[in-house]
This record gives structure tokens, sequence and C-alpha cells, in this order.
């Protein structure tokens, strides 16, 4: 599908988020999905992923994580200032703002007209997290994280002492989360301890270990797996389809 780009800045309990809106030209109604970026917030690479997933026949709404304390439009470099930025705000943030904003993307995406009201969620790095906390909210029906960081050891938030593992019995939708096997931000311990909580939970979960590096989804830089990132882009789609707009009984999760 042809796509187009729209911008929409949203109220939230800690002000205004500028959220990047992909969807797909046609006329029509369609699922929706937030997009969750990683540190350096909307990069060409994110964009990119948002453009393919809405031309899949999704509106992709990817808002800017770090509103609070950026300028709207404001993108971070893939460099050690840009890194070092993102990673000193992503403790600075208060967690339950990055919950608040979870809730206006939802509801914004749900009051649009051109919206089938059934919602989805995926994220890359800081973005997995984040996408892995919005699936606590009981509309969204499926969520992929791309190599979540910081679950395993409670690092997201305000003091760096989220709750997220302990709060994944109020996931109710189906769950996909991909690891790269040579990723050291995730260590082969962090990810035991996700997959036996989520286990324990009876999480509906689908979990693939591949031997690629963090980062290996981004299509700039030298970690990038073009191979690996087409495989496990078509795993996400076939999560959304099914659980979106194709497949099981849209009455329930």
């Amino acid at each position: 599908m042809i796509v187009v780009d729209e911008i929409a800045d949203l109220p939230t309990s800690y002000g205004q988020m500028r959220t990047h809106i992909v969807r797909p030209a046609a006329p029509g109604r369609y699922p929706g999905v937030i997009l969750y970026s990683e540190i350096f917030q909307i990069t060409n690479p994110v964009h990119r992923i948002a453009a393919q997933l809405a031309g899949h026949g999704y509106i992709v709404a990817a808002p800017e994580i770090y509103h609070e304390f950026e300028a709207p439009g404001t993108v971070l470099q893939y460099d050690q200032a840009g890194s070092d930025r993102g990673n000193a705000l992503k403790t600075e943030k208060e967690l339950a703002s990055y919950d608040a904003d979870a809730r206006a993307v939802l509801d914004y995406l749900k009051s649009r007209a051109d919206c089938t009201g059934q919602l989805g969620a995926i994220g890359i790095c800081i973005g997995g997290h984040l996408a892995f906390r919005a699936a606590f909210q009981p509309d969204v029906r499926g969520t992929v994280c791309f190599y979540a960081t910081d679950i395993h050891k409670q690092g997201l938030g305000k003091g760096a002492n989220d709750d997220s593992l302990q709060r994944a019995n109020e996931i109710s939708g189906e769950l996909l989360m991909v690891w790269g096997r040579q990723d050291p931000h995730i260590p082969l311990e962090g990810r035991t301890k996700i997959l036996s909580r989520l286990n324990e939970m009876g999480t509906r979960l689908s979990w693939h270990e591949v031997n690629g590096a963090h980062a290996f989804l981004r299509d700039e830089g030298p970690r990038y797996d073009p191979e690996l990132a087409r495989s496990c882009f078509g795993l996400a789609l076939d999560l959304f389809h099914r659980k979106l707009h194709f497949g099981d009984d849209l009455t329930t999760n």
C-alpha cells in the first residue's frame, strides 16, 4: 500500500507529545499500532519501519518518548553524544509518564474514524520495553518486543526501579519477544529471568532468539542484519495480521 505521513500533537498529563503517524493512503479502516523507538526517538530507520508496517494495512503511531525534555521533532544522533543523552533521559523520565503516553496514543488511535479499534504495540530496544508495558493495557491485543532492554534489571524510569516483570500478569493479549543472542545488553541470564516469569504467568507467548547483535533491525550501522530483519519483521506481521486484522475472533483476545 502507498502510505502517507501525519503529525499529531497529543495532550498528556506530562505535556504535549509529538506523535508521528504513518497510515495507508487508501480510504478504509485499519488497525492501530503504537511503534516505540530506540532512545534516539524517530530516526530515519524508525520511520522506515513505520512505513513498512503501515504499508501492510496499519495506522502506525510513533510517539516521541522524551517529549518532556526535548523540543518537538528532536532526533538524537547515532553517536556517543546521542547515546549518552538518550540513556540519561531513560532514567530521568517518570515511569508513570511512560504509561500515560501509552494510554494517550491508544486513545487517540481508537478515536480516529479510520481505525477499527483493534490495537497493537511494537518496539525496539527501550521501545521493546515500552511496548511490553503498553501490553498491560487491556485493549492491546498483540505486542512485539525487539531486544527489549532493562526488563530483566528493572532499569526503566526515574530511579531505575521499574515494575515491569512484576506486572507481567496484566498482559492479556499475545506477546512476541525477539532477542539477539550476541546482544550484551540482555545476557542469557536476563533473558532466562524474563522467560521464566512469563511462563509462570501463563502468558500467550512466542519467544525467538537469533544469532544477532543489539540493533540488528536498524538499517543503518554495522550491526544491521538484513536477513534477520526481514524474517523477524515477518514474525511481527504474522502476529498483527492474526490478532488485529484477519484472523482470530475479534470479540476476544
